[in-house]
């Protein structure tokens, strides 16, 4: 058998053995759209919103006005941190991270209220605060 043909039929065994995976699990968290939040925000101190995101992220992309960071990585070194009473919405880019940080705060008996994409937010007519990434000070730079 030519190489060629050889090589293309390996390639589409290796495409049906890819296909055939299962997908990502989804998470069980109410993933928010930008009217849903901004119905939810509307009410000032009902829910504390975690952002999962890394802070360069969150300056490259824009994030919300309060919020706190505790990065998708290090979220379960910091569970005694987030109050058990108050609903939780988590943020990251695409909502992908913040459900998946959903779950595991659900699962630690954290009441969460669902997730939401911060891009979403922003695609769907959300405004999103923009941070400047502080540059070093002219001392820091030597």
């Amino acid at each position: 058998m030519p190489l060629k043909k050889l090589a293309v039929l390996i390639l589409l065994a290796a495409a049906v053995s890819f296909a055939q995976q299962p997908a990502p699990a989804t998470s069980k968290a109410k993933i928010f759209t930008r009217a849903e939040f901004d119905a939810l925000m509307a009410k000032p101190g009902s829910v504390l919103l975690i952002d999962v995101r890394r802070p360069t992220e969150i300056a490259m992309n824009g994030g919300f006005p309060v919020y706190l960071n505790i990065q998708a990585a290090d979220l379960e070194k910091h569970l005694a941190e987030i109050p058990k009473g108050k609903p939780i919405v988590t943020v990251s880019n695409h909502a992908h991270r913040a459900g998946i940080a959903a779950d595991l705060l659900a699962s630690k008996g954290i009441k969460v209220a669902g997730a939401i994409g911060a891009q979403v937010y922003e695609s769907e007519g959300g405004t999103l605060v923009k941070y400047e990434i502080p540059k070093p000070a002219a001392d820091e730079k030597k």
